[in-house]
């Protein structure tokens, strides 16, 4: 499957002699460059590696989507399944080849992450048949379609837990943790504040909030219930999921959340999982929300997921936009990448993101600033692995806090009336005059940020190397806070990629890479204005250029 990389280790000569056959076999017009020994001239700040490990993860983008506030078919204000259908045409112009669908199980809320039926299609949403609909229609467009599935607790509206609470003999007493109002238990919540919730003379463990009580993975009949779940909707077509609160499962406490014990409880759980979903799709894609430090993450590598969101990471990409810096990227996810590899044994496929359905939106984060943010999607997208993009992103909606206004309505159209398929389910806080922000008014305008999106996506998707190759580091001497500067490469070509962060034209000369040779042709710029001469770059302000 596509999610799966091969790492290949490759000498520097061998990976030379590679790219000098592929220009030799394409010539002038199949787009690789001759690469000089860089020992024969001056050559960029990074050592020489005497072999280079050519870190490969295939991926596509991926677009996340609140279903509710998408796009509506029924006409009720309230986003479909249906809708999502309805644009796919959109998505697929837009470039991606993956959607992640916010929870559409059967749920109280209007958010869905606490689910009363695990086999049930949300009816607001639409039925099973309408899930398939989509599931086949994106399916004909190369796009693939992952769900939430919210495996470390149930709504306390599931009739499992409301079995539980009514009767002590019940089979489902068990799959919960309780204890007696009075008992003395562990009141540090791994999420803040105290997890336990009272109900008579009883009292039930849920992190989160009491409306969703914790799943108790000690009891083996949940964990293969929740094998069970999973398989039931692989089979019903969909390619993976995205796994909520995955570190969690057994993490209840602050103070043991960490422990070795509870950390080889949690990777031997998704480890079970792993094996069940390859029972029914081998190449099942599995992304976990996992925020933690590296030696947390690295063991959910290890036969169990494939990708866990990169967080910190996020916040290093806005701030870099925001303050114009380079976040030198290729040193901190070389380490990273590393890390992961070794756990993983060469499988892991890294999931940079800009923001989520748990954090402010990027143009509110970014003040507003079009400029800045389109140099946070320019690093997002030539960064490796699988990018995420959250609805909006593309067009620059905003939104803050509390989570109902930073999963506003979709902006389809620039009157804020809107028109057909519009989402009315709430009203927009932070996006009240559409305009301009729009996929109307955006579309056609070469200069949006909508069109921004397309051509970095389009970009990544014709260049292997930015599509499925690792990162090197690249030091230009001097050295630019200005300007980010770092080498995507496969075993087969690689490329520099050159952002200036800055307000201000820069100029910067490329020398030779003491590793990877000489990147002396210009093949792509986000403005038309970057010049070339010999090894020396002049690229405008806020942009974006990519040289072989």
């Amino acid at each position: 499957m596509k999610w799966r990389r091969i790492i290949t280790l490759l000498s520097c000569a061998m990976l030379l002699a590679l790219l000098a056959a592929c220009s030799d076999e394409e010539g002038a017009d199949g787009g690789k460059a001759t690469v000089t020994p860089a020992e024969e001239e001056g050559v960029s700040r990074e050592p020489a590696a005497a072999s280079y490990t050519v870190d490969e993860q295939p991926g596509e983008v991926y677009y996340e989507i609140f279903v509710r506030s998408f796009f509506d078919t029924d006409g009720d204000g309230i986003g479909d399944l249906n809708g999502v259908t309805a644009k796919l045409d959109y998505l697929q112009e837009l470039g991606v080849g993956g959607i992640w669908l916010m929870p559409i199980n059967a749920s109280p809320s209007y958010h869905g992450y606490d689910t009363t039926d695990y086999y049930a299609v949300n009816p607001d949403y639409g039925t099973l048949d309408d899930l398939k609909r989509l599931l086949d229609e994106a399916h004909k467009r190369d796009i693939e379609v992952i769900m939430d599935l919210v495996v470390n607790h149930t709504s306390s509206e599931h009739p499992w837990f409301k079995e539980a609470l009514a009767d002590e003999k019940s089979p489902y007493r068990g799959w919960y943790t309780f204890a007696g109002a009075d008992d003395v238990v562990k009141a540090d919540g791994a999420v803040g504040g105290d997890p336990w919730h009272k109900f008579g003379s009883l009292k039930y463990l849920g992190i989160f909030w009491g409306g969703m009580p914790d799943l108790n993975f000690d009891e083996p009949k949940v964990r293969e219930e929740m094998i069970r779940i999973g398989q039931y909707w692989l089979e019903q077509g969909l390619d993976g999921f995205r796994l909520d609160a995955a570190k969690h499962i057994y993490a209840d406490f602050a103070s043991t959340a960490v422990t070795p014990e509870i950390q080889a409880k949690n990777k031997a759980w998704w480890q079970e999982f792993r094996a069940g979903m390859n029972e029914a799709k081998p190449d099942a894609y599995l992304i976990g929300e996992v925020w933690d430090s590296l030696a947390v993450i690295a063991p959910y590598f290890d036969q169990a997921l494939d990708s866990a969101f990169h967080f910190d990471l996020a916040g290093r990409l806005l701030s870099a936009a925001d303050g114009e810096q380079d976040p030198d990227l290729a040193f901190s996810l070389g380490r990273a990448h590393g890390v992961y590899e070794k756990s993983s044994g060469g499988t892991f496929v890294d999931a940079p993101f800009l923001s989520n359905h748990d954090q402010n939106r990027v143009m509110t984060v970014l003040g507003g600033n079009v400029d800045h943010a389109r140099m946070a999607a320019a690093l997002l997208l030539t960064l490796p692995g699988t990018p995420y993009l959250y609805y909006g992103e593309e067009i620059g909606m905003q939104g803050a806090k509390p989570d109902e206004y930073i999963r506003e309505p979709m902006l389809w159209y620039s009157d804020p009336k809107g028109g057909e398929g519009q989402t009315t389910w709430e009203p927009s806080r932070h996006n009240k005059e559409a305009g301009a922000v729009s996929v109307e008014a955006q579309s056609a305008d070469r200069d949006s940020l909508l069109s921004h999106y397309r051509e970095l996506i389009k970009w990544r998707n014709e260049e292997p190397a930015l599509r499925d190759g690792g990162i090197a580091e690249y030091k230009p001497d001097p050295a630019n806070p200005k300007l980010s500067v770092y080498i995507r490469v496969t075993g087969k070509e690689r490329v520099l990629v050159v952002h200036n962060l800055s307000g201000e034209a820069q100029t910067v000369d490329l020398l030779p890479s003491a590793t990877f040779g000489t990147f002396g042709e210009f093949v792509r710029a986000t403005d038309g204005a970057a010049v070339l001469e010999g090894s020396l770059l002049a690229i405008p302000a806020y942009s974006t250029v990519i040289l072989k």
